[in-house]
Order: structure tokens, then sequence, then C-alpha cells
């Protein structure tokens, strides 16, 4: 696990969370994980590499 900064939708704040690399459904690479505080899942765009 990798730790990711991201915003959180309950909190309205960034927060630095630990998540995963995956995949979405359309192929772009994101980062999940949840917030340290609430609890809820936080989701992190990532850029393609090329």
């Amino acid at each position: 696990m990798a730790t990711y900064e991201g915003y959180c939708v309950k909190c309205k704040t960034k927060r630095e969370f630990e998540g995963e690399e995956v995949t979405l459904a359309n192929g772009r690479p994101a980062a999940q994980g949840t917030c340290p505080v609430c609890g809820t899942k936080m989701n992190r765009m990532l850029s393609t590499k090329k």
C-alpha cells in the first residue's frame, strides 16, 4: 500500500490516505482507499504512464 493525497467528500478537506492502485472500467489508473478520520471511500485519479 502506498500513501496518496485525496479529497474526502464527507469531511470536505484534503487528506492523506493509504490505498492501492486499481484500474477503472474505462482503463484509467486510480488509487482507492479509505479516509483515516471518517472511513469514507476515497479515490484519486492517477496519470497515465507513457
